[in-house]
């Protein structure tokens, strides 16, 4: 049972708030860039790069800074494409198999001590690249190296999303030369010798990639890929980006509107030496919590508001700090 919604701010902090009787039920924004990117807008270099991946049926690399819609355009693709997208969220630990599949070969070890009778496919569960391969095919095709619990819809074509691959050991994408460009890979221990495992070469799943750029990529991996780096938005297209994600037209956006871009580009001058500077993805969460709190007046009315909101900018005690030193000093300078 909860009580009526709670408005904002829902905490107070102070000993004397009294205390709930019943669970509170808190009016909490939906965080539309996570869950829907019907609103992502990409530019046109990225149109084009996607457009010369889809045609050479290659790997799109996309850097750029955190941030800048990396991993979004995957999910804007699959949505205009209406395809799945299968994530693999790259580690330092990362290996090439694991890109394809798991085998746990710990359980199986234990289930031979106890004279256990199972098949050597209960002990394998396909990974983001492995699953969209065998999607590709008709379910018979590959149906020997398949676990019994394993979902088999195909053939379907689908979207493999390897994010942030410069978090991998330098070693990774080396070892996934041959299987990315044919589209194959063994598992050895399902014993069923030099079996590969290929895709449908009609349906070949569609590789994006996504880097940080913190670490260089071999080059004999880069000649396999189609290259894109999204820069951040000139002023024009941040508002763009902005106005398509909260809905509204450039001629009913609130009044605060231009001047919070103003304040947020100037953020993120080089002259401000933040540790790290907002990106888009800062940008509009600080506007969502901007539409609700400010309404239609001015910042310079919200001056209060402003300032508590600049922990959805500024992720460093010494950028938060230094970001009410850069607020006061541009509040000084706009028109009451």
């Amino acid at each position: 049972m909860h009580s009526k919604p709670k408005q904002f701010p829902f905490y107070t902090g102070l000993p004397s708030a009294p205390r709930a009787t019943e669970p509170a039920l808190l009016s909490v924004l939906e965080r539309k860039r996570e869950r829907d990117v019907s609103a992502y807008l990409a530019d046109a270099g990225l149109t084009a790069a996607v457009n010369v991946a889809l045609l050479l049926s290659q790997p799109l690399l996309l850097t750029g800074e955190p941030g800048t819609g990396k991993t979004q355009l995957a999910y804007s693709l699959g949505r205009e494409l209406g395809y799945e997208v299968l994530k693999f969220e790259t580690k330092s630990t990362s290996t090439a198999r694991d890109l394809f599949y798991y085998y746990d070969t710990l359980r199986r070890f234990h289930d031979v001590q106890l004279e256990q009778q199972a098949k050597s496919t209960d002990y394998i569960s396909y990974n983001a690249l492995g699953t969209a391969i065998i999607r590709s095919n008709p379910k018979h095709i590959h149906e020997k190296c398949l676990n019994p619990s394993f979902e088999h819809w195909g053939p379907v074509q689908s979207i493999v999303l390897i994010d942030e691959i410069d978090k991998a050991p330098r070693d990774f994408p080396n070892d996934l030369l041959n299987e990315v460009e044919d589209m194959y890979f063994k598992v050895p221990e399902l014993g069923i010798g030099d079996y590969k495992v290929t895709a449908n070469s009609d349906l070949p799943p569609i590789i994006i990639i996504t880097s940080n750029s913190e670490k260089g990529l071999p080059n004999a991996f880069l000649r396999r890929c189609i290259f894109y780096n999204i820069p951040f938005p000139t002023a024009e297209r941040l508002s763009d980006i902005v106005l398509s994600h909260l809905n509204v037209s450039d001629t009913v956006k609130p009044r605060w509107f231009d001047d919070a871009l103003d304040f947020f580009r100037g953020l993120r001058e080089p002259a401000n030496n933040l540790e790290k500077r907002p990106a888009t993805a800062e940008l509009l969460n600080w506007f969502n919590c901007l539409t609700e709190l400010s309404g239609d007046a001015r910042l310079q009315d919200r001056e209060e508001t402003l300032s508590s909101s600049l922990s959805a900018l500024c992720k460093t005690v010494s950028d938060q700090e230094r970001a009410i030193d850069i607020l006061k000093d541009w509040l000084s300078k706009r028109p009451r």
